[in-house]
């Protein structure tokens, strides 16, 4: 029996199994549609379809670096308790593995990437996991970074709550010392938060958002237009030390901004040191997860 195509893609549509998944039952069936179903139904695989309408807001960040390169991915999961099973684990580290080695540059190119040593793409691994484990999961969103020399660092905080890349661009052969660098900025990018790497990186409409706002603070004080203006810029600086990561203080060494310690480390290494980029995630940033309603639940029972 040959199975064609558009019949693994018709079970595909049925089940919500994986593709390899489909095809096999389908060859164990002789094409046979419903016993098809039967088979997957009896392997548990037919059962993601289901879990897939569930809110996966937990889960895990998890990075890897190879020298001037580095990703994140972020893989949700329903439950914390999920997050830290040993199969979602070894997917999520596995399949960012898979995306910096393919070059995948989002999701959607991951997914039909080769996963290892099963024969599945990686979608079609994550429909196995989502049978496999009883939860819907999903494969969010990744972010690379890379230098052009120097080293790409990660930092990942509270088991994958939050992970960081900073890219560390340096001439410099000591790599121990762009490392020990580049997990100290991590660090301070988990903590503080920097929507931006410098001035040149804050968009347009933001800044003239934040100078409205300013210059509207300034003219409740009643001074005059040329003293506003003084007032803004003053003010302006203060918002930059905030929100460009080279400008804030070093939590670390608050006496000392993050370009104060690149500097420092320029010169003891004699070589040029620059901080040409960081990417932070937070674990289902955005997504919208479900409230439980636990006396509605009891009454819903009891009734």
């Amino acid at each position: 029996m040959v199975v064609s195509a558009k019949m693994v893609k018709d079970l595909r549509e049925q089940t919500g199994a994986g593709m390899m998944d489909c095809k096999k039952a389908l060859g164990e069936t002789d094409g046979d549609m419903e016993a098809a179903v039967d088979w997957l139904r009896k392997k548990g695989l037919s059962a993601a379809s289901k879990k897939a309408g569930r809110v996966a807001a937990d889960g895990k960040v998890v990075a890897v670096v190879d020298g001037a390169q580095g990703l994140l991915l972020e893989v949700n999961t329903e439950t914390d308790f999920t997050s830290k099973n040993e199969n979602f684990v070894a997917f999520s580290e596995t399949a960012a593995r898979v995306a910096l080695q393919s070059g995948a540059a989002d999701v959607e190119q991951l997914k039909p990437m080769s996963y290892p040593e099963t024969g599945r793409s990686v979608e079609e691994e994550l429909t196995h996991k989502i049978a496999t484990i009883g939860e819907n999961m999903s494969l969010r969103r990744l972010a690379r970074l890379s230098v052009p020399q120097g080293l790409v660092v990660s930092y990942i905080h509270m088991d994958g709550k939050i992970g960081v890349l900073v890219g560390v661009s340096s001439a410099s052969a000591d790599t121990a010392a762009l490392a020990d660098l580049g997990k100290k900025l991590a660090m301070h990018v988990a903590a503080s938060a920097p929507p931006w790497l410098d001035r040149t990186a804050v968009p347009a409409d933001a800044l003239e958002r934040e100078r409205n706002v300013l210059a509207e603070q300034a003219r409740s004080s009643g001074k005059p237009e040329n003293i506003i203006e003084k007032m803004v810029l003053g003010r302006l600086d203060k918002f930059y030390g905030e929100s460009c990561l080279l400008e804030q203080p070093f939590v670390m060494d608050p006496d000392q901004k993050v370009t104060d310690v690149v500097a420092a480390k320029a010169k003891e290494l004699a070589s040029p040191v620059q901080i040409t980029g960081f990417v932070r995630y937070v674990l289902g940033e955005g997504i919208q997860k479900k409230e439980e309603d636990f006396a509605a639940e009891v009454a819903k029972v009891a009734g």
